[in-house]
């Protein structure tokens, strides 16, 4: 955003990911359009409660002209319509579901995406896996409709994206097991998405340096999806634990990487799984700089060992 700043030439538009920590010591900022992807607990160790966590984020919306907000996301839509009543909600359950006779909203009916009763492109057209990248799907969508981009340019950017590294990313497949890295899972809610979002049986690699959290759904897909969770980092020993009083116990303590991505590739072999996926529910900061280090390594090994 320095760079920006200080750039001869402004661009017409900036795209930007904005942290909770950023909103709170910038509370001028107002963007001409505000997206509000998601609300789970996350960063409590510096905001306390969930409460002021949620003031934080509300801010930003607050100060933008436009606003999209999640409808399928449970906190915010516990806050109900009527918090945001000029926002675009969006929700991939249809407008029915949720936005009654609204004249804004986006969502998904019969295969189409729907952007104020204007069908935009089939939802299909994405190549990512999971609800959550369909609600993605919607909010961006949404967001190029406000800011006036023709839904013929929408559709063929949608058509020829092909994913974000780290998040769901398939690195490769090795005698029939697809290989995913979901570094960027570094929460309990983030984890049991990208888990719920792949093909069972799978195996998991989980671990890092453990956040505070609700880790009960997580634990509770994981015994839905899961042949066996291999552990890796300093949560290792906590999450065996949670993991035990859950009463799974296909779970190992390999420690490292270098050991998590051979020893998934012989356990996905002997219980036939169609997946082995990195989401390791926890930051980085244990044994590498930020996720994307962590995801790289992961993606290396994969790359190395089974290609």
């Amino acid at each position: 955003m320095c760079e920006l700043a200080l750039a001869e030439k402004q661009p017409d538009w900036v795209i930007a990911e904005i942290s909770s920590y950023q909103i709170e010591s910038s509370p001028s900022v107002a963007p001409r359009i505000g997206i509000w992807t998601t609300f789970t607990p996350d960063h409590l160790s510096r905001h306390k409660t969930l409460e002021n966590y949620y003031n934080i984020k509300a801010q930003l919306l607050k100060n933008s002209q436009l606003q999209i907000i999640n409808g399928d996301d449970p906190y915010l839509r516990e806050k109900g319509l009527d918090s945001w009543p000029e926002a675009c909600w969006t929700s991939v359950k249809g407008e029915g579901e949720l936005l009654g006779d609204r004249a804004l909203g986006a969502y998904i009916e019969n295969g189409w995406v729907i952007f104020q009763n204007d069908k935009i492109l089939p939802a299909d057209s994405l190549r990512m896996v999971g609800e959550h990248n369909l609600q993605n799907l919607l909010m961006a969508v949404a967001a190029a409709c406000l800011a006036g981009i023709d839904k013929s340019a929408i559709a063929r950017a949608i058509a020829k994206f092909p994913g974000v590294p780290h998040r769901l990313e398939h690195i490769c497949t090795w005698e029939g097991i697809d290989f995913i890295n979901d570094s960027k899972a570094t929460n309990y809610d983030a984890a049991q998405v990208g888990l719920a979002s792949v093909s069972a049986p799978a195996i998991l690699i989980a671990g890092g340096e453990a956040k505070e959290g609700d880790d009960r759904a997580w634990i509770e897909t994981i015994k839905a999806k899961a042949a066996a969770v291999l552990l890796i980092g300093d949560a290792a020993e906590l999450f065996a634990d949670r993991l035990k009083q859950a009463n799974y116990h296909a779970w190992e303590i390999v420690e490292t990487m270098e050991r998590a991505v051979p020893r998934a590739a012989e356990l996905g072999k002997q219980n036939h799984a169609k997946v082995v996926l990195l989401s390791p529910a926890c930051a980085s900061f244990d044994r590498y700089q930020n996720f994307e280090q962590r995801g790289d390594n992961f993606r290396e090994l994969c790359l190395e060992l089974l290609t």
